[in-house]
């Protein structure tokens, strides 16, 4: 989904890639085409990775070198792409990790065979899903997580527009399921979300959670989403994390703007990625101010 790797469960493969593989499927053949590398090497290096396969998992450097002693050269894009390929053409897909390399194993011996994929069916589910997850939100926004075109997620919509209900939000109109109208929590709720945290990868206009003052702290416009610290939803400021000398350091990108009355929980949240981490914590020296 929106050419980025996902951990999904299995009995969910079945409906979930067919949706999204394909597109990505041919952007992948189309680049690799004006990078050089005709369909005829395609098909070629496919069935070399497939060849090794047999044999267990491979490392992506290992698929990688098996297409290159064939006599296909591979540089930096067309590697990527040619490894990329072996995933969304049903072949493989990321299986066990060796070290710090995810490896690729095929597909069957990993997950089985997939059952028959009915499209109508699968955007029908995953307009469920992001409804129950997001609600309330338009269709942009659907769109916009999803990364499929607006008339797929429309159709998804429609097939299950008898669990829906329309609620206005401000001067939108948006969706929520019926009956599950999301419930507030209780105020004063300090959270140091993570890089892409799935709350702001749901929306395609994330306003009501930055305002104007906030946009940049969320993200440059190139589909980035930075590290922030939000108070009942709502962003207070930036945050960074880095390995140094064996532990984490962490910075803040606006200090001075954080106040004082949640320093307690803050300090909790970075406790908790200490614990989490199982590594030593240091604020860097531009940690926000004591009161």
């Amino acid at each position: 989904m929106r050419k980025t790797i996902h951990i999904i469960a299995i009995e969910d493969a079945g409906w979930m890639l067919p949706l999204f593989e394909p597109p990505i499927e041919s952007w992948s053949r189309r680049r690799l085409g004006q990078l050089g590398m005709p369909p005829r090497r395609q098909e070629k290096a496919l069935r070399e990775i497939a060849t090794a396969l047999d044999d267990g998992p491979l490392t992506r450097s290992e698929a990688a070198g098996r297409v290159t002693e064939a006599g296909i050269a591979l540089n930096a894009q067309t590697r990527l792409h040619i490894v990329g390929l072996a995933v969304t053409s049903g072949l493989a897909l990321l299986g066990p990790d060796r070290g710090t390399q995810s490896m690729l194993v095929r597909r069957e011996d990993w997950i089985g065979k997939l059952p028959p994929f009915n499209q109508d069916r699968a955007l029908a589910e995953l307009a469920r899903r992001y409804a129950r997850a997001f609600g309330p939100a338009t269709d942009r926004d659907f769109a916009y997580w999803s990364g499929l075109p607006l008339r797929d997620v429309r159709a998804g919509l429609g097939a299950i527009s008898a669990e829906l209900e329309e609620i206005r939000v401000g001067e939108e109109r948006m969706l929520v399921l019926r009956g599950r109208r999301p419930r507030l929590p209780g105020p004063n709720q300090i959270r140091m979300l993570g890089g892409f945290d799935t709350y702001l990868l749901g929306y395609k206009d994330r306003g009501f959670a930055t305002g104007e003052e906030h946009r940049d702290t969320v993200s440059d416009g190139g589909g980035g989403i930075y590290p922030v610290i939000v108070r009942d939803g709502v962003v207070e400021a930036g945050w960074r994390v880095s390995r140094k000398r064996g532990g984490l350091e962490i910075s803040f990108s606006d200090p001075s703007s954080i106040p004082s009355e949640i320093q307690a929980a803050i300090d909790s949240e970075i406790a908790d990625i200490a614990r989490f981490e199982e590594a030593s914590v240091r604020l860097a020296a531009d940690r926000m101010p004591r009161p």
